[in-house]
């Protein structure tokens, strides 16, 4: 017994280099093993049911409550805005009911609730039925944003249910957000199509394209101090400040509307920085509470295959795919202390989006991050 235990100690020991290598690439796959989407996403389900779709969460400061767009109003085949209550359920109509909405956002520290609307528009009316015709003749056309040059900014006040307009200028304004105090309003707007005269190739542009015209606007809450930020050729759109308020983040298309990548920049415009280089649509860039990274969506991986990825904020690193799921995932918002994340995704099955909602590992996000790898200079 003794010789067997000085044999298989003498055989242990000269095993233990060995052993070690074992371990250490056994250690090494599992720490190279592909993410998942159950790495970072738990207790996946879906938020909204009613209606034909709905999309573009945004929550409340407080964390209590998202407001959102969906096609649900009797009568009104467009999306009008709400708002959700996460703890009873229950979702109340904020915009008028009438014509266009999109783009909603609560107001930090205040009952008010942004929004953009074409209710103004004496023919909203015409445009709902001449849709509700379109659809109960069968046909289908493929989903396409119209980008109306009626659609104005608004703000809702809860308590006396009122309505402001804060925008005026011929041409879409929307997409809009508040700053984290409360006091600024970043936009995408198309005005600068219908504020001067165009040439030949413009006009043509804006019958195929309006979107090509579009340029992000700070203006204050009220509506005033309206100034334009970008000037580039393409479409500039989906600004949302950062968490500290300093830095505007936005999805900038090229000339031809079909590669996007996310952009950063000051509030005066100025610092222009270009965060990924990723070579497809990657558009509605979102900064986690923590500062520390943004999340958008990108077809990276297909034309109609849309995925969610996180990015560090300063771009230094590849993204970092965050969704596995076939279809639509995009649009997506953290809760205000980062545990959560709401998206719009097609994953209840055909092509129309609704509302998610789980849990959201940080640690995990950060750890991805850390390990993913520089980003290439070329492509």
């Amino acid at each position: 017994m003794l010789l067997f235990t000085a044999m298989f100690t003498v055989h242990a020991v000269r095993a233990l280099p060995a052993l070690a290598g074992v371990l250490l690439a056994t250690a090494t796959l599992v720490s190279q093993a592909p993410l998942q989407e159950r790495d970072f996403l738990s207790r996946v389900r879906r938020l909204t049911i009613e209606g034909r779709r709905a999309g573009e969460g945004y929550w409340s400061s407080d964390g209590r409550r998202l407001v959102f767009q969906s096609e649900r109003e009797p009568g009104n085949p467009f999306y009008q805005i709400y708002a959700l209550d996460l703890a009873s359920g229950d979702a109340v109509r904020i915009s008028p009911g009438m014509g266009k909405t999109t783009c909603a956002f609560f107001r930090p520290g205040s009952d008010e609730i942004l929004f953009a609307s074409t209710h103004h528009d004496p023919k909203s009316k015409q445009y709902q039925q001449e849709e509700i015709d379109f659809r109960a003749s069968g046909k289908e056309r493929r989903y396409a944003w119209d980008y109306d040059p009626e659609m104005e900014i608004y703000s809702y006040a809860e308590k006396t249910r009122a309505y402001a307009r804060l925008t005026s200028a011929r041409g879409y304004d929307a997409e809009a957000s508040y700053s984290p105090d409360g006091q600024w309003v970043a936009f995408s707007s198309m005005r600068d199509a219908y504020n001067r005269s165009l040439s030949i190739a413009e006009q043509k542009q804006l019958e195929v394209d309006p979107s090509y015209f579009g340029e992000i606007y700070l203006m204050r809450a009220d509506g005033s101090g309206q100034r334009r930020l970008t000037n580039v050729i393409g479409y500039d759109g989906g600004p949302f400040f950062s968490p500290d308020g300093t830095r505007i983040v936005w999805r900038r298309f090229d000339e031809a509307g079909l590669i996007a990548n996310v952009w950063t920049m000051k509030l005066d415009g100025t610092d222009q920085r270009q965060i990924t280089d990723f070579g497809s649509m990657s558009w509605a860039p979102y900064i986690h509470p923590s500062g520390r990274y943004i999340i958008f969506a990108s077809n990276k991986l297909g034309f109609e295959n849309f995925e969610l990825f996180m990015v560090d904020i300063d771009g230094r690193k590849e993204p970092v795919r965050v969704t596995y799921t076939e279809g639509f995932d995009g649009l997506p918002v953290p809760s205000p202390d980062g545990t959560q994340l709401a998206w719009t995704a097609t994953r209840a099955g055909g092509s129309q989006g609704q509302i998610f909602l789980a849990q959201w590992n940080h640690e995990k996000a950060l750890a991805a991050l850390a390990a993913a790898p520089e980003k290439a200079r070329s492509r």
